[in-house]
C-alpha cells in the first residue's frame, strides 16, 4: 500500500470539488472520484501483470526460435555424398556406319533421329507380294501375317524405348544441376536460405524432383512391359501354330497316308521284275 498513498493524494488534487466534499486541512476528499481512481489503479496493476506475462512468452518463443534456427556445423563434410553421374552412350563401334544414327537417337530422344538409326541398324523388312498372298492357304495367310505383326509391334516398342532412353538422358545433365543446386542449398548456412519459408520451399523442389524420377523410371518399366508383351505373344503364336500343326496332323494325316499307301501293298504283289 505504500505506492497506493501518493497516487491517492494526487487524485484527491487534482479531483474538482463537487459533490459531497469534507475539508481536511485543506484537500478536498470525493469518495466516488476515490473509488474510481483506487479501480483504475487495480487495472493499472492487472494489466502490467499481462504485460510481464506476455514479455515472458515472447521473449521464451523467442530464444526458442534462436535455438531451432542454429544449424549444424559443417554440413558438407558431415553429409555431402557423391553419386555417378549419367552418361551419353559413345563407345559404339561403328565399323560399317550404321551404328551412328542409332546412338544419336538414344542420347537425344528425337523421334526422327531413333527411326532413322534404328532403321539403319535393323534388316529391313520386306513385304508379300499380291501373288503371294493369294497362293497361300487360309490358314498359311494368318499364320504369316500374324508373324509380320510380331515383327512390327517390335519395331514399335523399340523405337519407343529408344526414345524414352534418350529424352531421358537429354534430360539428366540439367536434372543433375538442380539436385545438385538443392543439395547445396540444403547445406548452406545462409540464413536467407534457412527460413521457414526457404525450408519448405526447398522441400517441395526435393518432392517434385522425386516425382520426376519416378515419373522416369515408370516410363522405363512401361517401355521394358512392352518388350515382355510382344515377346508372350512370339510365344504364343508359336505354341499356338503348334497346336495347330497337330490338329492338322490328326485330323488329315491317317488318311491322307491311306490314301498313298492304300494300293502300295497290291503293286508291289504284282510287281515283277523284267
Amino acid at each position: 500500500m505504500k505506492g497506493l498513498l501518493p497516487l491517492v493524494a494526487l487524485a484527491l488534487m487534482l479531483l474538482p470539488g463537487t459533490g459531497r466534499a469534507q475539508f481536511f486541512g485543506g484537500i478536498v476528499y470525493d469518495p466516488t472520484n476515490f473509488h474510481n481512481a483506487v479501480l483504475r489503479y487495480y487495472q493499472l496493476r492487472m494489466q502490467l501483470a499481462q504485460l510481464q506475462q506476455t514479455y515472458q512468452q515472447v521473449l521464451n518463443q523467442y530464444n526458442l526460435a534462436v535455438q531451432m534456427a542454429r544449424s549444424i556445423p559443417n554440413m558438407p563434410a558431415r553429409y555431402k555424398a557423391y553419386f555417378s553421374q549419367w552418361r551419353y552412350l559413345s563407345t559404339v563401334p561403328d565399323v560399317y556406319h550404321n551404328t551412328g544414327a542409332w546412338v544419336n537417337g538414344v542420347n537425344t530422344g528425337s523421334l526422327s533421329a531413333v527411326l532413322a538409326g534404328y532403321q539403319k541398324a535393323t534388316t529391313t523388312l520386306q513385304t508379300y507380294s499380291p501373288a503371294e498372298i493369294a497362293a497361300m492357304s487360309p490358314e498359311e495367310l494368318q499364320r504369316a501375317t500374324a508373324a509380320y505383326a510380331t515383327v512390327e509391334l517390335a519395331d514399335g516398342a523399340n523405337t519407343n524405348s529408344m526414345a524414352t532412353i534418350g529424352n531421358i538422358r537429354a534430360d539428366a545433365r540439367a536434372v543433375q544441376n538442380q539436385i545438385g543446386n538443392l543439395e547445396n542449398d540444403s547445406f548452406s548456412n545462409n540464413a536467407a536460405l534457412n527460413t521457414e519459408v526457404g525450408v519448405l520451399n526447398k522441400i517441395n523442389a526435393a518432392n517434385v524432383l522425386m516425382l520426376r524420377s519416378i515419373q522416369d523410371s515408370n516410363n522405363l518399366k512401361l517401355a521394358a512391359l512392352e518388350q515382355q508383351v510382344i515377346e508372350s505373344k512370339r510365344e504364343r503364336d508359336a505354341t499356338a501354330t503348334a497346336i495347330n500343326t497337330d490338329i492338322y496332323q490328326r485330323n488329315n494325316m491317317v488318311r491322307e497316308i491311306n490314301q498313298i499307301t492304300a494300293g502300295l501293298g497290291s503293286t508291289l504283289q504284282s510287281y515283277r521284275l523284267p
